[in-house]
């Protein structure tokens, strides 16, 4: 669990990793060859909202949203929406970036979207 919040605190106070990713066409709907300037290839990428959470780990994506500056947050969508396949997979679960207060790359490259239902 460390980790993960690490990873999260690390891309959203770094102003996303993702603004600098690099996109070429993905193999598969499922799969995608993107790169974050950390040099992990986005290999997959899911959709989870906040609210499908255990309730420890939503309280920990809730402290790090509620620390984190709007302006990092916003740097945060747009690098999102640089990316055709990240807007793909928010879109196939009824998403969008404005949506999205966190995110996750694991060492495996997949991608993880933290979404929250607008209110």
């Amino acid at each position: 669990m460390r980790t993960f919040t690490s990873t999260v605190v690390a891309l959203l106070l770094a102003g996303s990793p993702l603004a600098a990713a690099q996109t070429s066409p993905a193999p598969s709907q499922a799969q995608s060859q993107t790169k974050s300037e950390k040099g992990v290839a986005i290999r997959s990428i899911q959709v989870i909202d906040v609210e499908e959470l255990k309730a420890d780990v939503r309280s920990q994506v809730d402290a790090l949203v509620t620390n984190t500056k709007q302006e990092e947050i916003k740097s945060l969508r747009a690098s999102i929406e640089a990316i055709p396949e990240a807007v793909s997979a928010l879109k196939a679960k009824g998403r969008n970036s404005a949506q999205v207060v966190a995110i996750n790359i694991d060492k495996e490259g997949v991608l993880t979207m933290f979404t929250k239902k607008t209110t």
